[in-house]
Order: C-alpha cells, then structure tokens, then sequence
C-alpha cells in the first residue's frame, strides 16, 4: 500500500477496478487525505471504455465497443471536463431493417420512410397512437411496453430482430424495464440522445481515467488480479462482478457479453458511425465505424470498422449487459445478503451491482458512494456495503 505520510488517521483502502467507479472514488478518497492502491488484472485503465490509437491507421479505436459521454448532471460534466478536453460530439445511428435504411431513434423520418407517407408531426402522432395496443394498460414484457407505444409494424422492423439478436431470448420474456422508455420523436431530430451535453474526450477515455488516477496518494497497479482483500487494507472498493468477489460459490450471475469481428475498408465504409442491423437473419448487431467518433481528426487512409456480435458470456468472456431476469434477480439477492454479511467490502460500479451504467451515472454515483465512505468514517461507522442498492 502507498504511504506518503498523509493524514495521521488515514484509511488505507485497496480499490479493486480502474474503471470510472473505482477511479473517481479512489481521486474523491485520496484527496480526502487517504492512502488508495488501485489494482486492475487488465494491462490498461478504464475498464471497457478504454480506447487506444491504432498504431495502422491512427484512428482512436474504443476496444470495447462504442461510448459516447452525455449528460445532464452538470456535476458529472464538470467533474469530466478537470481531466479531458471534451469535444463536441452528437451521436446518430442508422439501421438496416428489410433492405432499407432508417434514421435512429425513431423520429418523423423514420415513420414516413416505414410507412411511405408525408405525415406531419401531429399526423404522426395520431397514426402511431392509432397502431398502438391500447389494450395492454400495464405492460409486463418488453414486447408489451413496445407494442404499447409503437405498435407492431414499428416493433417488428426495429426491435423484435436485434432485441432476439441481443439477449437470445423472446422479447416476450424479457421484463418490460429494459425498454423504459421508447425514444419516438415527432420531428426530424435524429439525435440518438437528448442530453444537455454531449461529447467524446478528445484524447480519449483511457487518457481520461488516467489523469482521474494521477494522484498523490494514489497506486496504480495494472496486471495485477485480485485474490482477496491484501493484510493492511482497512477497506476494500470493489468494481468487479459481485458472484466473483465470492467465488461464484452461490452460481454465476447470468451477463450477455460481446464478440467483436474486425475489417478494414479504403475511405469511409458507411457514411455514419453506427450502423444497427435489424433483421434476425443478420447474425450482428451493429457495425461501428471508428473514424466517425473522432471527426476532429483527419481520416484519410483505411477506415477500421467492426461487426458486433451478441453472445453469452462464459467464464472467460468480459461481462458487458447483466441479464436480471427472474432467476437472475433471485441469485442477486442472496448475493446481496452475502455481501452485507461480508463486512470490509463496498460494492460500486455496474458490476459490483450488478447494474447497467452510463459512464455519467456511473460517475455520479462513484461521487456519491465516496461521499457516503468519507461520512461514515467522519461519524465512527463503518462504510456502506452498498451505497447504491443493486
């Protein structure tokens, strides 16, 4: 553990992850005076935003697959902006659905392409509602909440297919909270978020996370995997799957994760940076155009692309969508009740809780469970288990 000879009754705590949660809480802890060793077992910081130049093309490659940062919080985006340039950056996704291309999110255009018409927005609007399973008041599934709101022409084009693609199962089986809400706009908007800011770090996340991390105070070890809390540690953060952190001794918690197909194409291959591929007889998702997420940089030779492929996440696969279905939710509850009796420990991140995070809620609540550590040790109590409920 670092000891720079902070604060006489400084925590020694161990951060296990250095992505954005255990980044920011490990910053918030040791600028508070604390003694943070960080350890990640990948080779490089930022978990799965990480991002790196491809040294054949120079294009800045995000290896995980795309992130884009955006946000209303204005605390999260100034907190973002004390260790990156932020450039503007406003998303737009097209799909392929029946040998066509629509815009993404659903908007004015999307409806009028799909029904060959020149509807105005309160035309639209009206014909939507006129599709829509009034009849379904209280939506159960995620088919029931789409075709609730859109009905079945619009579910069938852009949903059913990737939705089937993307979690390999019935659409009818999954709870309707996956699709919380339906982004159907009635105008020609096409940006895929309607967040205040919108933006990518100019030299990317890996830079991003690693000034979060430069630190007095704080140690940074990468390689380094984490077999149990080090003799020293008065308390560890850990960002990593909860069922890990106990051996799966209780079973695996159940994650879709990501395969990832990589080509190259002369000049730009698409036109757009993602390219969503709706039909189920498409066996990718998406293709993701990596020069389109730096379009402040100039991109004249080889464009670098990859297709995206769904798949279960086996023992040796990175953890990316936590399934929480019925018997997910029952295992993460006896998890949870685990972990509460573990003691030492705080759960953070969309791992550690087994959650789907934005990066600016992730940033948020890391800012947060930070806060509720610090107070606890303030006050003489021990640190929350989890400072936000999984």
């Amino acid at each position: 553990m670092p000891d720079p000879g902070r604060r006489p009754d400084a925590k020694r705590v161990l951060v296990v992850g250095a992505g954005f949660s255990g980044a920011v809480i490990a910053r918030e802890l040791a600028e508070d005076g604390h003694l943070v060793t960080v350890q990640d077992e990948r080779p490089h910081a930022a978990g799965n935003c990480h991002t790196h130049t491809d040294p054949a093309t120079g294009i800045m490659i995000h290896a995980y697959g795309p992130h884009i940062f955006h946000t209303s919080n204005e605390t999260v985006w100034a907190y973002v902006n004390r260790f990156a340039r932020m450039m503007p950056f406003r998303h737009r996704v097209k799909a392929t659905a029946g040998g066509r291309v629509y815009s993404l999110p659903v908007n004015l255009h999307t409806i009028n392409q799909l029904f060959g018409t020149t509807m105005g927005p309160a035309e639209a609007r009206a014909h939507i509602v006129a599709l829509c399973r009034m009849d379904i008041e209280d939506p159960q599934s995620f088919e029931e909440q789409a075709l609730r709101f859109v009905g079945d022409r619009i579910y069938r084009t852009f949903f059913y297919g990737y939705t089937r693609k993307q979690w390999d199962v019935e659409p009818s089986q999954l709870p309707a909270s996956i699709l919380k809400r339906l982004p159907v706009r009635f105008s020609y908007d096409d940006s895929y978020f309607d967040h205040v800011h919108q933006a990518m770090p100019r030299d990317g996340y890996t830079a991003l996370v690693q000034r979060i991390l430069d630190a007095p105070g704080i140690d940074l070890r990468l390689g380094a995997r984490f077999d149990g809390p080090v003799p020293g540690a008065d308390h560890v953060v850990y960002t990593g799957p909860l069922d890990r952190y106990f051996g799966f001794d209780l079973g695996r918690l159940r994650y879709r994760s990501l395969r990832f197909e990589r080509f190259e194409a002369d000049g730009d291959a698409q036109g757009t940076a993602v390219m969503n591929y709706c039909d189920q007889d498409v066996p990718y998702t998406r293709i993701a155009e990596h020069r389109h997420f730096s379009p402040w940089a100039a991109h004249d030779g080889p464009s670098v692309c990859f297709r995206e492929y769904s798949i279960d996440c086996g023992p040796r696969d990175i953890p990316y969508y936590p399934m929480r279905l019925l018997g997910d939710k029952k295992l993460l509850s006896a998890y949870v009740a685990r972990a509460e009796a573990a003691g030492g420990v705080t759960f953070a991140g969309r791992m550690g809780t087994y959650a789907y995070l934005d990066m600016d809620v992730a940033i948020a609540r890391a800012l947060e469970t930070a806060d509720r550590i610090r107070t606890a040790w303030q006050q003489g109590r021990k640190p929350p288990v989890f400072a936000h409920a999984p």
